[in-house]
């Protein structure tokens, strides 16, 4: 039977996927839920510059980056769920510290320890072992729409959070939800009976520098880098003129609830048009395109008045969001057929370095030359990733496979990948022996799937 012929999860298969989308859901939560607000709580603080408030900002990023792939491997030696439970702990750890903190140094220390519970591989390593690979696609989307959630919901309630508990207040909630993260894997969550390598979905050192030689895949890495760099640098700014506009702190939630609902909206066309009109490159280069216009804008808004300003932070949203949906397709496409999970992994990597430097490097130009001037540093980097990207090649439509076989000798592997790359369609077939199983890059518009289906069924 085809992985096409099994489209229904079992029981397992849906607890696995809404009890890590949970935990993932809840971590993520936590994190972004200070992004809207920290920019003004930090002004209150003995010794606050805003230098460090990006480092404070930031910091999560660095040691989210050091340790995620070295966790994730771990994980393969001594369990998911060990890893799991100790990642969530140390962010709860990180989180009381932060909201005991009475200055920004002891902020900085919480938020680098939150950071350091960087569970993000040993989730998704889980999240393989307990499912099959014909429905790893839907749990592994539904753990990535559950983080898309919850950063627009951070950034609706946010700042009403804020007014009612106060920043210490969020950091005590961020370490109640890892908390509940760790009762979830423990009473959610199935333990698997086996844990082993899966390179759909995690990292497999032999595959780094395969994925590190990739142009596009670098690309594609600096893309997200950038994203998230600019992404963390405009929050040291936004929250600021929101308020020097007149609005109230507390009211910020006004303006971030129709901001994400609108960009939804905007980008929902634009998504449409790559995948189903075959405009990925040209849609991807405008969204970056956009990205830049917006920081611009937002740069020359500082007399422009409140609703200018809104309809700038909506733009920002719109480029975001659209590139945000569009990258991981990309690096999933771009990819490898064995590497997948290491190239998704350097590109998790990359995403939380940008968060770092974006708060680092923003804050200090800010300390340099002022609020305005971050969005200037961000429409520099938009333009260098702008002419990066105008390099890539033309995306296809291509998508993984993965074929559950049984053992087999490295040479009867070798010569079932040649027959499986003789089908029509299919780019790439990797066969590894020993774990059973044919990794597939196939060409949707062309594959031909009854001929894949004859090839597996006699061999079978």
């Amino acid at each position: 039977m085809s992985e096409r012929q099994n489209n229904s999860m079992t029981s397992a298969e849906r607890r696995t996927a809404l009890g890590l989308a949970g935990v993932y859901g809840f971590r993520m939560l936590g994190l972004f839920l200070i992004l809207p607000v920290f920019a003004l709580f930090a002004e209150e603080l003995p010794g606050a510059t805003p230098l460090l408030t990006g480092l404070a900002v930031g910091i999560y990023g660095l040691t989210q980056a050091a340790l995620q792939i070295p966790f994730g491997l771990l994980s393969d030696r001594i369990g998911r769920k060990p890893i799991i439970f100790g990642g969530l702990l140390l962010f709860a750890i990180g989180s009381a510290v932060a909201a005991m903190a009475s200055d920004m140094m002891w902020i900085i220390i919480g938020r680098a320890i939150q950071g350091s519970g960087a569970v993000a591989a040993a989730v998704m390593a889980l999240a393989a072992d307990l499912t099959r690979e014909e429905q790893r696609t839907k749990v592994m989307a539904t753990i990535g729409m559950t983080i898309g959630a919850s950063f627009m919901l951070a950034m609706i309630v946010g700042p009403a959070v804020n007014g009612w508990v106060g920043m210490s207040g969020i950091f005590w909630l961020t370490a109640v939800l890892a908390l509940v993260g760790i009762a979830l894997v423990a009473l959610v969550v199935p333990t698997p009976s086996v844990s082993r390598v899966h390179r759909d979905a995690e990292a497999v050192p032999a595959m780094f520098g395969r994925v590190l030689r990739h142009a596009d895949l670098l690309r594609l890495d600096f893309g997200i880098f950038a994203l998230h760099l600019i992404l963390t640098a405009l929050f040291l700014a936004v929250p600021l003129m929101l308020r020097d506009a007149g609005l109230p702190a507390e009211d910020h939630s006004l303006v971030y609830l129709p901001v994400m609902l609108v960009s939804i909206l905007g980008m929902v066309p634009f998504v449409i048009l790559a995948e189903k009109k075959k405009k990925m490159k040209p849609v991807f280069l405008g969204a970056i395109t956009l990205l830049g216009i917006a920081q611009l804008a937002l740069w020359q808004s500082g007399q422009a008045g409140l609703w200018s300003l809104v309809i700038f932070i909506v733009l920002f949203f719109t480029a975001f969001n659209l590139l945000e949906a569009t990258l991981p397709s990309l690096v999933s496409k771009t990819a490898p057929a064995d590497a997948k999970g290491t190239a998704m992994g350097v590109y998790s990597t990359s995403q939380f370095t940008g968060a770092f430097v974006g708060g680092l490097v923003g804050g200090w130009v800010h300390q340099q030359w002022g609020l305005e001037a971050i969005f200037v540093f961000g429409a520099i980097i938009a333009l260098l990733w702008l002419l990066l990207a105008a390099g890539m090649r033309r995306p296809g439509r291509h998508a993984s496979r993965l074929l559950h076989l049984t053992e087999m000798p490295a040479e009867q592997a070798e010569q079932l990948a040649a027959g499986l790359r003789d089908i029509r369609g299919v780019l790439e077939a990797v066969v590894v022996g020993d774990e059973g199983v044919a990794y597939l890059k196939v060409d949707r518009d062309t594959l031909d799937d009854a001929d894949l289906d004859a090839f597996i069924a006699a061999r079978a």
